[in-house]
């Protein structure tokens, strides 16, 4: 069994959100966007990134409503961006990343880079290729090998659901992530047509209830196309229908987005109701 990452510096107390079940996340906008802003990881993996970009993201990840739970970047940023944030904001940076290779030693590297720089997550994208070709041995070998290069970080394995599809093999997906020692279950890069569904929500969600292991220590992050509110009230509802109201912390919940922070610091703001945020990936 893995150590349980370190907790984070005392962050900002969030507002309180309601205590009645599911629907409540649907039917209260401005607790829904305190809940989201807590729990977001505001990611930016642009190729063209720079120091620039990052200290911008950085400014934003300190809203005037409070702050992100985290930001997510390339490793080679990762420094900076720890840099950049007061302890209480997570730096997380993305490993094998978008590819999902079974290049061991390219995912040593990333890792390698991430813990050097003082982030404290880890997430790394699932050789899903390899998985979909009936290797196991290959998915299973590289993420033993990230977790055992970063015992002490937080570890969220992206499975790429919408690349996998079977539900089959997101289920084989999600059980090689848990026996490896993942800390969260991560949908999407992002970079794929199929990002974030509900359909692959609840299978990551009944894996981890599923499991007496991971039932009450391991959360859940959904990533790519959630762009509003609206949209993360419903990961919101199924996270809890299916790990409980305890469940809906940073520590064991996440949203990976950017362009939902506008929906949010409207919300919280005051001047826009739960509408459609411009598309775009994040």
């Amino acid at each position: 069994m893995y150590p349980t990452p370190p907790r984070l510096p005392e962050r900002p107390p969030c507002p309180p959100c309601p205590t009645t079940p599911t629907t409540a996340w649907l039917q209260d906008p401005v607790a829904s966007a305190r809940l989201a802003l807590a729990c977001l990881d505001l990611t930016s993996l642009n190729d063209t990134d720079t120091e620039a970009d990052i200290a911008r993201l950085c400014e934003r990840a300190q809203s005037r409503f409070g702050p992100v739970a985290a930001v997510c970047v390339w490793p080679r940023l990762a420094a900076f961006a720890r840099h950049q944030l007061p302890a209480h904001v997570a730096v997380a940076a993305v490993a094998n990343f978008p590819d999902g290779s079974t290049d061991v030693q390219r995912a040593l590297r990333d890792t390698g880079t991430i813990v050097d720089s003082g982030a404290q997550e880890v997430d790394v994208v699932l050789p899903y290729a390899a998985l979909r070709q009936g290797d196991v041995a290959s998915v299973s070998a590289l993420l033993d090998a990230v977790r055992k290069a970063c015992p002490a970080l937080r570890l969220k394995v992206i499975l790429e659901t919408g690349e996998l599809q079977d539900e089959r093999l997101i289920l084989q997906a999600c059980r090689l992530a848990l026996d490896a020692g993942a800390d969260f279950l991560k949908t999407s890069t992002g970079k794929t047509p199929v990002s974030a569904t509900p359909e692959a929500a609840h299978l990551l969600l009944d894996a981890i209830r599923s499991d007496s292991h991971a039932a009450d220590r391991v959360g859940f992050k959904p990533s790519g196309g959630i762009r509003t509110v609206a949209d993360a009230a419903s990961y919101m509802a199924l996270c809890e229908e299916f790990l409980g109201t305890a469940s809906l912390t940073p520590a064991r919940f996440r949203i990976g987005a950017s362009s939902i922070l506008s929906d949010i610091e409207a919300i919280l703001g005051g001047t826009a109701p739960l509408v459609a945020a411009p598309a775009g990936t994040y």
